[in-house]
């Protein structure tokens, strides 16, 4: 095999889970790669597109699962891009947001190599179009926060302030759309009630755009409840604002919950 003229990497974006939303700049991509290394929550349709002579590393990236360390991960795209291989990083959603690909970024940079992104659909706008809302509809948002739910204040960032991030929220008429947020629901909920109604409109998505996907809507201050009766679980959504408030008014109750159909 011919070495590349300089060492690259490119990191592809699958999508939210229905390969139909891969994009053909990512289908290009994965037909030129000869080493995929991918994510545990990318569709194996997705490994379709890639040649039948390309190496696929399954290197699992999934909430509250073993997962494989970052580091290694890392490691190993240095060491293939070196060798002469054309490498994809194939990860689900966007590699951008809440993928981990600004920290691969800049390491494949600081060892000479090139990387390309290819954006993805991320799981945030698959859960709002599963749920038939306008993240940003006129008449309730002025804007998106895209949120995660995950973190834990131990890395360079501190936690995050959710009854700040809730008043800023009430006061600016945004949504927040909350990603990695179901372990962490009670501390969240809890939060975001400091600043926030009780009867603020809340939506969680699981499986965002696949055909096992299910969603559930009620009110802020029964979220716990939301997940613990529907028993939703990761990899999931977690959408709040008034943006959702179509939803709560043809809900029979205080909870719904729905399959979507396969």
């Amino acid at each position: 095999m011919k070495p590349l003229a300089q060492p690259v990497v490119t990191l592809v974006g699958a999508g939210p889970g229905d390969p139909d939303l891969l994009t053909l700049k990512a289908i290009k991509a994965l037909q030129a790669a000869t080493v995929v290394l991918v994510d545990d929550l990318v569709h194996p349709e997705v490994l379709a597109h890639a040649p039948a002579t390309a190496r696929i590393v399954h290197v699992g990236k999934r909430g509250g699962c073993q997962s494989t360390p970052q580091a290694f991960i890392e490691k190993l795209m240095v060491q293939e891009a070196l060798a002469g291989e054309n490498v994809v990083r194939l990860k689900g959603g966007d590699p951008l947001i809440f993928g981990r690909g600004g920290e691969e970024q800049a390491h494949l940079q600081a060892h000479g190599i090139e990387v390309r992104v290819v954006n993805g659909v991320t799981a945030g706008l698959a859960a709002a179009h599963d749920l038939g809302v306008a993240l940003t509809h006129r008449d309730h948002a002025h804007g998106v926060v895209m949120v995660t739910g995950h973190a834990s204040g131990s890395g360079p960032l501190p936690s995050v302030h959710w009854p700040q991030l809730a008043q800023t929220a009430h006061d600016c008429s945004l949504t927040l759309v909350i990603y990695m947020g179901v372990q962490s629901a009670a501390q969240v909920a809890h939060g975001l009630l400091q600043g926030l109604p009780g009867h603020t409109p809340v939506a969680v998505v699981e499986n965002a755009s696949q055909t096992r996907q299910r969603q559930a809507h009620g009110r802020l201050d029964q979220l716990q409840a939301l997940l613990l009766q529907e028993q939703l679980g990761s990899p999931a959504i977690i959408i709040v604002g008034d943006v959702l408030k179509g939803l709560l008014a043809l809900a029979s109750g205080p909870i719904t919950a729905c399959a979507k159909l396969a």
